[in-house]
C-alpha cells in the first residue's frame, strides 16, 4: 500500500494545528529523548475532519513505557483531549514491529496518511502480511455484523436512534473494507464515498443511502446488511478451504 506522509503542520485543517502544536511542544520539552515518535493520523490528515466534532487521532510513541513516564505525559494528554478533542493512543518502540501481524489494519491506516510531527516514523519499512490483513479484515466485519444487530435492540424502534447506530457503523467499515478491496485487487481512494463505491460496484449493492443514512434510516440499514453479507462471505472465500 501507497504511503503518504507530511511533515508540516500546514499539511493540517487550520482548527488542527494549535492543539497539536501545544502537544508536541510539551512532549518535546517534557519526555525529550524518550519520545521516539508523535504521529497523526485519521480524519485530520486524510480529510472529513469537522472542527469541533471530529477527534485529532495521534500515536505517541516512546522508547520507555514505565511508570514514571506515562505520569510525566498524562496531564498534557488529559488537556489536549478535553482542550483539543486529541485522542491518543501510547506505544512502545520495541513493540510495534512485533504486533504487525495482531494490528495489520491500524498500521496499513497509518502508513498510508499520516504527519509525523516528532521523532522518526517508526512505521516506516514494516512488513505486514495479506494473511494478517485478511483475517483483521473478517473480524472487524464480522464483529460489525454482531454489534449492529444489537445497536437495532437497542433504538426501540426510534429512527434517529438507527440512524446513529448505523452511521457510526459505516465510518467503521471505512477501514475493513479498503483493506478488503485491497487485497481483492481494487484499488481506490481511502476516503469513505470511494471506499463505498468501490464496494458497492464490488458485490453489486447499491451502497448510496448509506451516505445519506439520516434520510433513510431503514434503507442504510438494509444496505449496511447487504455490504456485510457480501464482505464477509468474500473475505471468508480469500482464505481458501480449510
Amino acid at each position: 500500500m501507497s504511503t503518504t506522509a507530511a511533515t508540516s503542520l500546514e499539511a493540517l485543517p487550520a482548527a488542527a494545528r494549535a492543539p497539536l502544536l501545544a502537544l508536541k511542544e510539551t512532549l518535546d520539552r517534557t519526555e525529550g529523548p524518550n519520545l521516539a515518535a508523535l504521529v497523526v493520523y485519521g480524519s485530520a490528515v486524510r480529510g472529513g475532519y469537522e472542527p469541533g466534532a471530529s477527534d485529532l487521532d495521534v500515536i505517541v510513541v516512546l522508547h520507555d513505557t514505565s511508570l514514571a513516564h506515562l505520569k510525566a505525559i498524562a496531564e498534557p494528554l488529559l488537556l489536549a483531549r478535553y482542550e483539543g478533542r486529541v485522542e491518543a493512543m501510547i506505544l512502545k518502540l520495541a513493540n510495534i514491529a512485533r504486533a504487525s501481524d495482531v494490528f495489520p489494519l491500524l498500521y496499513d491506516d497509518v502508513r498510508q496518511r499520516h504527519l509525523l510531527l516528532s521523532g522518526s516514523d517508526p512505521f516506516a519499512g514494516l512488513e505486514i502480511k495479506d494473511e494478517h490483513r485478511r483475517l483483521r479484515v473478517e473480524q472487524e466485519l464480522c464483529e460489525a455484523r454482531i454489534r449492529m444487530r444489537r445497536a437495532v435492540v437497542d433504538a426501540l424502534g426510534s429512527e434517529a436512534n438507527m440512524a446513529g447506530a448505523v452511521a457510526r457503523k459505516v465510518k467503521q467499515l471505512r477501514g475493513p473494507l479498503h483493506a478488503l478491496l485491497h487485497l481483492k485487487g481494487t484499488h481506490c481512494d481511502d476516503k469513505l464515498a470511494a471506499v463505498l463505491e468501490a464496494t458497492g460496484k464490488a458485490y453489486g449493492i447499491d451502497t448510496t443511502p448509506l451516505l445519506k443514512v439520516a434520510a433513510a434510516p431503514e434503507a442504510a440499514h438494509a444496505a449496511l446488511r447487504a455490504v456485510l453479507d457480501a464482505a464477509i462471505l468474500d473475505v471468508d472465500r480469500l482464505g481458501g478451504p480449510a
